[in-house]
């Protein structure tokens, strides 16, 4: 499988798991199994649910997995940022975070942000940090703020949320800022496109297995889909093998359209 680098030199599979609105049925164990080794979760999904019953799914495994989770934006102020974070930690079962998100913005200014999780790395609470859902401004004012340490930014992008191609994709690109694309198949609504299922049944695959193919394409861009059975998981991997021609990738970019301008980062 293809890998994505962090600035640090780490690096991590293109294809991860994400668990959000699946807390009652997880299957990151099943993902490792396969090499799905960055598992995403939050303190957000099922208000802390998500997180207990993963770190319950990987138990034995914190070894071999990449583990992300993100802190509501209210809770990243400098007095609350350690408090979010041990509680996250107590419900996984592990004494750090791979990698710890800013989840959306808030009302918390991004230096104290900043400030709150850089002391987190120098207690050896977290390996890094990022952000969630920030635009181009919103990282041109987090660097300027002091956050030139920020290890990525996770965003909806994906066949039909192609926004981020037009500026803030090359920014990251520019900062050494790999991209975590969250809902990468559009919480399966790419899946009954016409144009999608006729390029998937020409390459013998599934639209998501094509959609997620596409994503992986990108560059230095992580996948991070979620998947509610063993099957799926299996699907999901099978995508990371999947190969795109010239006129596979020229098809879809007639199907769906690349940005002609800017357009402000969309959220789910």
């Amino acid at each position: 499988m293809n890998s994505i680098r962090f600035s640090d030199g780490t690096q991590v599979p293109a294809l991860g798991q994400g668990t959000w609105m699946m807390a009652e049925r997880p299957t990151q164990r099943a993902g490792v199994e396969l090499g799905l080794t960055l598992i995403d979760t939050a303190e957000m999904y099922a208000e802390g649910e998500s997180e207990r019953l993963v770190g319950e799914a990987l138990r034995g495994l914190r070894e071999q997995v990449f583990l992300v989770s993100k802190a509501y934006p209210q809770n990243t102020s400098s007095q609350r940022l350690p408090q979010a974070c041990e509680a996250s930690l107590k419900r996984l079962g592990t004494d750090r975070l791979d990698l710890y998100l800013l989840h959306w913005r808030g009302r918390v200014p991004l230096a104290e942000t900043v400030e709150a999780m850089e002391k987190l790395v120098v207690a050896g609470k977290i390996r890094r940090w990022g952000v969630s859902n920030l635009d181009t401004a919103d990282l041109q004012e987090l660097i300027a703020a002091g956050g030139a340490a920020c290890a990525t930014d996770q965003v909806l992008y994906n066949l039909s949320r192609r926004g981020p191609e037009h500026d803030l994709l090359p920014w990251l690109t520019d900062h050494d800022m790999p991209v975590m694309a969250y809902s990468p198949i559009e919480q399966g609504r790419l899946l009954d496109n016409a144009r999608l299922q006729e390029i998937a049944a020409n390459l013998g695959a599934t639209p998501a297995q094509v959609a997620l193919a596409w994503v992986l394409c990108q560059g230095q861009v992580l996948a991070i889909p979620k998947a509610g059975t063993v099957a799926h998981v299996q699907e999901n991997r099978a995508a990371a093998e999947l190969h795109l021609s010239a006129s596979d990738l020229a098809a879809l970019d007639a199907a769906f359209s690349r940005p002609t301008k800017r357009r402000p980062l969309e959220m789910l």
